[in-house]
């Protein structure tokens, strides 16, 4: 990791005001999470299930670790929360980042034991991996190198940059457009996906050291 991914708060440019809404939905590093973001801003930084408090958040946070079942089952489980939710990325716009299994359940569906609905904001499914190469093992668990596949103004300057990963199943998204960047590990796996608001990468920004942090600032500096 370079230094200079990391460089004062003041050189990324002016903090934002409001609040930042880490989702509690029993599933994700929530802490870890919480405590990269807080590193790289000076907004209030809110791990919260409160559908209300939700609401009032300026930037949304949905990290994941586990199966795709449980998650979205997690995530209607709390009377109130996916509706708003919905209502905070989909008619406020506000800008969203969805972190590993977060990313995933973005999409139309998930196979994992079973098929199983989505939030249907990008178009696409989640597949198992299974590369042909022998050494290389599932769960996809360590450092990979990011390639930037098209121009988005949150990863400015992490084309080539490692990331850390840990998992089994990757998303498929339907349309190229929303591919913004990918790793490799037997062949393309998506490593981030976009559409209008919405970012989500399969890395976990948290565990990538500087150029993780550099990441979560760029999101929580990005109007779009």
């Amino acid at each position: 990791m370079r230094d200079d991914l990391c460089p004062p708060r003041s050189i990324w440019g002016p903090d934002l005001e409001g609040i930042v809404a880490v989702i509690d939905y029993g599933s994700g590093n929530l802490r870890s999470v919480a405590n990269a973001v807080a590193r790289v801003t000076e907004r209030q930084v809110l791990v919260t299930s409160d559908p209300a408090m939700l609401g009032k958040a300026d930037h949304v946070i949905l990290p994941g670790v586990g199966a795709f079942g449980d998650c979205m089952a997690g995530l209607g489980a709390v009377d109130g929360l996916k509706e708003a939710l919905c209502d905070v990325v989909l008619d406020k716009k506000r800008p969203f980042l969805g972190i590993c299994v977060g990313m995933q359940l973005m999409v139309d569906e998930g196979h994992e034991h079973g098929r199983h609905e989505g939030l249907g904001w990008v178009p696409g499914h989640t597949y198992l991996l299974a590369p042909e190469d022998q050494n290389l093992r599932v769960p996809h668990m360590g450092w990979n190198r990011l390639t930037i596949l098209q121009d988005h103004p949150v990863m400015v300057g992490l084309d080539d940059e490692d990331f850390y990963f840990v998992h089994s199943y990757a998303v498929k998204p339907d349309q190229q457009h929303h591919l913004i960047g990918s790793t490799e590990h037997g062949g393309l796996v998506t490593a981030i996906i976009g559409r209008d608001n919405m970012l989500g990468v399969q890395f976990h920004p948290e565990k990538s050291q500087q150029a993780g942090l550099k990441f979560l600032s760029q999101f929580l500096r990005w109007q779009p």
